[in-house]
């Protein structure tokens, strides 16, 4: 078939369709779903639809997807570090837990998605770092009276979703404000119940400790759903303006420590030195007593046991009493006695023996004191006696005595 050929593509099987044809169908599907009735088998084909039944099929069709899509706006899905609190007519209606939820379109219905899980961070008393100070927020007054710079931070989550949402009167995202406030509160109070020393030095981390308690207390008290994670003390020091002042403080009370601590050391080793020394007196006090006792009552039990003799034999008794008192004097002398009656014309004087025998325990190598010299001899030699111990000289004393009372 040539290409110029009028009956080309009407109803031939080898062209392409006939476009008549294709817009009389298309036509009648139109006519189908706008309301139209179809054309009988074997009969002429419907009439023309009338533009009202196109516009009343149209408008139901929209309002079909409309609605379609206003139904379909009330699925929702739920993390599962989240919850979903359904609000009907603006309140509580039910709480949602992770997955997809559908509520009743708006405005019947709404749902607020709250994060549970999410770590929310506050700073007060600085923004960002150290050097970004907020002297109303930081400065406080501790028990001494004294004004302290405070900066730290508040870490907190949400645990319950329905008390965060309807028991917050929140101006910030979070409840910042709410927690700001909260968290000024409890960490005053614990500041002001410290000394100053206490909160620069060894008292932040139970300070941080005391202030998240006081905090979590205070928001149970008001129901806000908020749990307090941590509270983090970044930095304490004196304000500007008397951080010299205060350094030099600190450095007293260190160097005080210091003197304490070698006080201490010093003491602990005198002390257990002197409590020796003394016990030690104390038992040489008490053996020296405890001889002279001894001895008293030695002195005693001899002196009854020689007046029952000396009663007895008066005068035998003072002699020997006599005789051992002269023992015991010559026998600490150091003098030497030269008996000049006896004959001998030499004298021979070991001095150093005789100082020795009258004083025992004495150093061998120690010079003897010197012997009292003799009485001048006489125009006569004499003999001389050989010399005797003061022992010798007693018992001579003695049977001299002796004699004589026999006699």
């Amino acid at each position: 078939m040539s290409q110029f050929d009028p009956n080309r593509g009407r109803g031939g099987n080898d062209g392409p369709p006939d476009l008549d044809e294709i817009f009389r169908r298309l036509n009648q599907k139109l006519s189908r779903l706008l309301g139209a009735k179809p054309p009988v088998a074997g009969g002429s084909p419907s009439p023309e639809v009338s533009p009202s039944g196109m516009f009343r099929g149209g408008a139901l069709a929209i309002v079909g997807v409309a609605a379609a899509l206003w139904l379909g706006s009330g699925f929702y899905v739920v993390d599962a570090s989240e919850e979903g609190v359904v609000l009907r007519l603006g309140s509580y209606s039910r709480t949602t837990g992770p997955g997809l939820g559908w509520h009743l379109p708006y405005p019947f219905e709404k749902v607020e998605i709250v994060n549970l899980t999410e770590v929310r961070s506050l700073e007060i008393g600085y923004r960002g770092s150290a050097k970004n100070r907020i002297p109303e927020e930081a400065l406080m007054l501790t028990d001494d009276q004294n004004i302290i710079d405070v900066q730290f931070s508040v870490q907190y989550d949400i645990k319950d979703a329905k008390e965060f949402l309807f028991n917050n009167a929140a101006r910030e995202k979070d409840a910042k404000d709410i927690v700001k406030q909260a968290a000024e509160t409890a960490i005053r109070e614990v500041v002001g119940r410290n000394k100053v020393d206490f909160v620069l030095n060894e008292g932040r981390a139970q300070i941080a400790v005391e202030a998240q308690t006081l905090i979590q207390q205070i928001v149970d008290r008001y129901k806000l759903g908020i749990r307090i994670a941590k509270v983090n003390i970044n930095d304490v020091q004196p304000p500007q303006a008397v951080s010299a002042a205060f350094d030099d403080a600190v450095k007293a009370g260190q160097d005080k420590e210091k003197l304490r601590n070698e006080g201490q050391a010093y003491a602990n080793d005198v002390i257990p030195k002197a409590r020796g020394l003394a016990s030690r007196l104390m038992e040489e006090a008490e053996g020296y007593r405890q001889r002279v006792v001894d001895n008293a009552e030695g002195d005693a039990s001899r002196f009854t046991s020689v007046l029952s003799q000396y009663t007895k034999a008066p005068k035998v008794m003072r002699d020997r009493m006599y005789y051992d008192m002269m023992q015991q004097v010559m026998s600490n002398t150091s003098k030497v006695v030269v008996d000049q009656k006896g004959g001998g014309n030499l004298l021979y004087l070991p001095l150093d023996k005789l100082m020795q025998q009258a004083t025992p325990g004495a150093n061998p190598g120690q010079a003897a004191p010197a012997a009292v010299p003799a009485p001048a001899v006489a125009a006569k030699p004499a003999a001389v006696a050989p010399v005797r111990s003061g022992r010798d000289l007693t018992d001579r004393a003695g049977r001299t005595a002796e004699t004589t009372g026999e006699e």
